[in-house]
């Protein structure tokens, strides 16, 4: 007797691709995420070289500020024009906007024209995040999207650790194949791009979309440029210019008149709207990106401070604070990868965000009480624990705002979703660097003052005045005569007090921590408020199918009420 055995057919989901399929599509995604993710840390371990490199010190925010208000406006951009044209040409688009942005910022000659370079970078940043996320929601469920969102968490943790450590070794590095060192931290993503976009156009088939004929809302986008640029221009100059100056005043009106505006023309478009307000009626939606901001205030503005610490206090050189920070890393992802797996094993996820911001809530505390003297292991543990909060709180948070919509609104949604992150997200960090550099300099001279009464101290003081080290000659003699410029030399360019006896920069390493103490009580505030709202936050059943299999079922459903 013959047995014929034939070969199982890979299992398909509900919109026809395997599991092999979803990961090569994936593999495109994650590598445009990446571009996005790996540029902004790189770029901001380099811009200080770049900076001096240009002879535009004093202009570096501005190349800061114009990328995030560009990739900032044009996120919600992408999400609408995706619904109405389909996804796969402005993924495209984003990644060849951001390669051609990437080489022309590799060759500015001054830091103006950089920023408007960055300016541009900015349009195809927008696009690279919001719009994997929607593909993925395109052709994956809810329930199944758990199992693989995990890993585009985990391009964030990577891009964290490994953009510090590139950007360190490539603007600190003179030449690379006769181009100078910090051209290379833009050039980096050229060929990345490249690849991203032969992956992409290789394999990711969607099916053709009829096109939704909706007249574009220049009017809503002309209003949230006029209501943001202000508001994010302040959040990054506000400190410097001082909160409540005149410059500051006019852009906070400005930007709230914007802000109304653009709430009266949405009101007024309708489903044509940049971003229909009826998608606020949804509670579950609302609620979830008032979430997205408070926890993006918590995470950017408290977590991007941690390097800062690393750096002033523990003495790590750039490339050294981005490996310290495996542990956050390794945290965030390990709880994204654990919650996606029990989600889509469980179908709920109802338990993980008050599990997540419960335990981001209780990281950034026990940051708060970290000291000058605290062991590098210690706040290693603490780190670990932030992170595992944040991978448990960010998955299940994305999952559900886009399974709180209908499909046809899978891009907008998740382009709001990043976009409402990303305000708070700067918001936070505005906030708690003003509480930081409002704490220094009293902190600091506190700690100065205790110290003089310390016999080693005044010892130290008197051994450094007559030392052949520039540095420790020209601190301690200011010190000793009380000279108020001193404090103010340290705080402009923190690396002196890694150049300074260790006695001398006790004092200043004390006053950091206590300083950083405050921001991270701060973020822990913050971070209750969201931990608060998700007890409060209701769980919708997850759909079983995907964007495109959803859409169909609609049709169907529309042609059999027609008949």
């Amino acid at each position: 007797m013959t047995t014929t055995t034939e070969a199982a057919e890979p299992e398909v989901n509900s919109a026809g691709f395997t599991h092999k399929q979803i990961l090569v599509i994936m593999s495109g995604l994650i590598m445009g995420m990446l571009l996005a993710a790996l540029d902004q840390t790189i770029v901001s371990t380099s811009i200080r070289t770049i900076a001096d490199e240009l002879h535009g010190y004093s202009a570096q925010a501005w190349v800061t500020t114009a990328y995030l208000i560009t990739s900032t406006l044009a996120t919600p951009l992408y999400g609408k024009l995706s619904d109405m044209y389909g996804r796969k040409p402005f993924y495209l688009a984003a990644i060849t906007i951001f390669v051609v942005g990437s080489l022309a910022c590799s060759m500015a000659t001054s830091m103006y024209e950089l920023a408007a370079f960055r300016a541009f970078q900015g349009l195809g940043a927008g696009g690279l995040m919001s719009l994997a996320l929607t593909i993925m929601g395109d052709i994956v469920s809810p329930r199944e999207r758990a199992r693989y969102q995990g890993y585009f968490l985990a391009v964030f943790g990577t891009s964290s650790v490994v953009g510090p450590v590139v950007g360190g070794l490539l603007s600190g590095t003179d030449q690379i194949l006769g181009v100078t060192g910090w051209r290379w931290v833009f050039l980096v993503n050229v060929p990345v791009g490249m690849i991203a976009l032969a992956v992409v156009i290789r394999v990711l088939h969607l099916p053709k979309r009829p096109v939704t004929k909706v007249p574009i809302d220049w009017m809503g986008i002309s209003a949230l440029i006029v209501g943001l640029v202000p508001l994010l221009v302040v959040a990054e100059q506000g400190r410097e210019w001082g909160w409540t100056s005149g410059h500051a005043l006019f852009c906070y009106i400005l930007g709230a008149l914007g802000v109304l505006s653009f709430i009266a023309v949405e009101a007024k478009q309708g489903d044509a709207a940049l971003i229909p307000l009826r998608m606020f009626k949804n509670s579950t939606f609302a609620l979830g990106v008032v979430i997205s901001v408070v926890v993006g205030a918590a995470m950017f503005g408290g977590i991007t401070l941690l390097p800062q610490y690393l750096q002033v206090v523990q003495g790590a050189s750039p490339t050294k604070a981005g490996l310290l920070m495996l542990p956050l890393v390794a945290g965030m992802m390990t709880g994204s990868i654990l919650a996606g797996q029990l989600i889509s094993k469980t179908g709920r996820y109802k338990y993980f965000p008050p599990v997540g911001a419960a335990l981001l809530t209780s990281g950034l505390f026990l940051l708060h009480f970290v000291s000058a003297d605290t062991a590098l292991w210690v706040v290693m543990v603490f780190m670990a624990i932030t992170g595992f909060g944040l991978g448990n709180l960010m998955q299940p948070l994305t999952l559900a705002l886009q399974n709180a919509l209908p499909p046809k609104d899978m891009g907008v949604s998740t382009a709001a979703a990043t976009f409402f992150r990303q305000i708070g997200g700067t918001l936070g960090v505005a906030v708690f660097l003003s509480v930081l550099f409002t704490q220094l300099a009293p902190n600091i001279t506190s700690s100065l003052e205790h110290a003089a009464q310390q016999p080693a101290y005044v010892q130290a003081l008197q051994a450094g005045a007559n030392s052949d080290n520039p540095v420790d000659k020209q601190v301690a003699t200011g010190l000793m005569h009380k000279d108020p410029a001193v404090a103010g030399q340290v705080l402009s360019d923190s690396s002196v007090i890694q150049k300074l006896d260790p006695t001398l920069a006790q004092p200043f390493k004390e006053g950091f921590a206590d300083s950083m103490d405050r921001v991270f009580l701060s973020a822990t505030v913050v971070a209750l408020i969201g931990f608060v709202l998700v007890l409060f936050w209701k769980e919708v059943p997850l759909r079983t199918a995907g964007g495109i299999q959803a859409r169909k079922d609609e049709i169907v459903a529309a042609d059999a009420a027609a008949v």
